[in-house]
């Protein structure tokens, strides 16, 4: 059975990164492990045996990993803030792949933009998120009706979504990380008209 310590994901999950997984295990396919959570980007000071929250994550991540290989083939997540892409860059470091295809859904970009950002040799797509899920909006960017694969159970789905995305080669606007800066929003406030 595949484990994570084969996978690349090993190391994020020995770090304490991996959280509030809804999946952390093998997959469909030989020798894939999925993961469906947050991982922690920065971490807050901790007093004594006190557990923190992260001060932020990506969140709401969907990846797949490959035992006995080095580089994460797909990672997509949501950023509450696009200036955090470049401590993804950091933290995930050496497991990104020049040939790896990974979306960023950030909740400051124009929701009408679309955008390659490239750091260290790594290529992110980004794209506005507002009101959804990484989840569904993959779906809808990959054109996947969730009846296709309804009996599908977790792992299956998160097969069958990252094998459709895998590889994607959308010719969106290249910008780079500081021209992203400047061009992104105001993060808006999460509880911002929610029902108290």
């Amino acid at each position: 059975m595949t484990t994570i310590e084969k996978t690349p994901l090993g190391r994020l999950d020995q770090e304490g990164r991996l959280l509030n997984a809804v999946l952390k295990s093998p997959t469909t396919k030989p020798g894939r492990f999925g993961f469906r959570g947050d991982i922690a980007l920065k971490f807050q000071a901790q007093l004594a045996d006190e557990k923190r929250p992260p001060e932020f994550s990506i969140e709401q991540v969907l990846t797949i990993a490959q035992e006995g290989e080095a580089t994460i083939p797909i990672l997509a997540g949501y950023l509450h803030s696009f200036a955090y892409l470049e401590p993804v860059a950091k933290v995930l470091g050496d497991l990104l792949s020049p040939e790896g295809t990974y979306f960023m859904y950030c909740n400051n970009i124009d929701l009408l933009a679309k955008y390659r950002a490239t750091i260290d040799g790594v290529t992110f797509y980004i794209l506005p998120c507002d009101e959804s899920t990484v989840w569904k909006e993959m779906l809808e960017l990959m054109s996947i009706d969730k009846n296709d694969i309804k009996k599908l159970d977790t792992a299956g789905k998160l097969d069958y979504l990252l094998d459709a995305a895998l590889g994607l080669d959308a010719k969106y606007e290249p910008i780079t990380y500081e021209q992203g800066l400047t061009l992104m929003e105001p993060v808006k406030n999460r509880n911002a008209n929610r029902p108290v």
